[in-house]
């Protein structure tokens, strides 16, 4: 696998995060893009930049963190498509939950660690089936989300068309 999606899958992830957000009921908080203010903060103080408004941040600083925090290491090694849903599912809702939908898609424990056990199931499922039941499997996470904080309802309708979005363009990859 190669990072060959990646020039397709960022932006379909843009759309979806859309800009900034500040709702006091979105766990992530402060976002610009998708990234939070603390991932900004700590991205800024890896490079070596000063620290400032995630609002203000480039498209460039946001690209490399997508790159290097959501898509990288797993999506590489994942297959188009199935890397697509993976990175969106990394970026909504971290890449622990990630490897999660993952593994219970691929039908194996649901610990969050990817290895071996985990990348062999992946490789013995049509990558458009695995769409289809990662798909199934964050509605699921995000209904059990709505179940433990019903003031996130708000939020479902976004959700499902995320959710709808991004298993047609995953399906495009394969």
């Amino acid at each position: 696998m190669t990072d060959a999606s990646f020039p397709k899958c960022y932006p379909w992830v843009r759309e979806s995060e859309g800009g900034n957000d500040d709702d006091p009921d979105d766990p992530g908080g402060r976002t610009s893009r998708g990234i939070t203010q603390r991932e900004f903060d700590v991205f800024c103080k890896s490079c070596g930049t000063m620290q400032g408004d995630v609002w203000k941040a480039t498209e460039d600083q946001i690209r490399d963190i997508y790159q290097t925090s959501y898509w990288e290491p797993w999506s590489t090694k994942l297959p188009p498509g199935v890397d697509y849903v993976f990175f969106d599912e990394a970026v909504n809702s971290g890449m622990h939950e990630a490897a999660l939908v993952l593994q219970r898609a691929a039908g194996v424990t649901a610990d969050g660690h990817i290895g071996l056990i985990t990348m062999a199931a992946v490789a013995s499922i049509k990558p458009a089936d695995l769409i289809g039941k990662m798909s199934a499997e964050r509605m699921n996470v995000y209904n059990e989300i709505i179940k433990a904080k019903p003031v996130l309802k708000k939020y479902i309708k976004g959700w499902r068309a995320r959710v709808a979005f991004c298993k047609g363009k995953a399906l495009t990859l394969v």
